[in-house]
């Protein structure tokens, strides 16, 4: 591992283990099984969502520029409910990310896939 990964993987452990705290600060480990989490994480990425309907590119880009905190709150709500499941469900989430990039480097070569949307098993 080199030292950006080390680095990325101690925040990563930072940030749980500060989402742990403040779940178990308030006793809501009870609420967190891993359908109501997973559901949690949905809602939040709907969220997301929500900031980009019904807008066109224009739209979009001038909304971006004016709305950077909100749409950083969403996606922060999405990185909180995914790093708790992982913990609770004991998911080397980076571990796992690692592996998917190397999954999808197979299935979308860049002489294939470059400048292509194309599903993997279309290309």
């Amino acid at each position: 591992m080199n030292k950006k990964e080390v680095s990325a993987r101690i925040n990563i452990e930072n940030l749980t283990k500060r989402i742990i705290s403040f779940r178990d600060a308030r006793d809501w480990k009870q609420f967190h099984n891993p359908k109501d989490v997973a559901l949690s994480l949905v809602l939040e990425a709907g969220e997301v969502m929500e900031h980009f309907q019904w807008k066109n590119k224009e739209e979009m880009e001038k909304y971006v520029k004016e709305n950077k905190g909100a749409i950083g709150e969403e996606l922060a709500d999405v990185l909180y409910w995914v790093l708790l499941m992982s913990h609770d469900l004991n998911i080397d989430v980076l571990d796992a990310l690692e592996k998917k990039i190397k999954i999808n480097e197979d299935k979308y070569p860049v002489e294939k896939a470059t400048g292509k949307h194309t599903k993997y098993n279309k290309l």
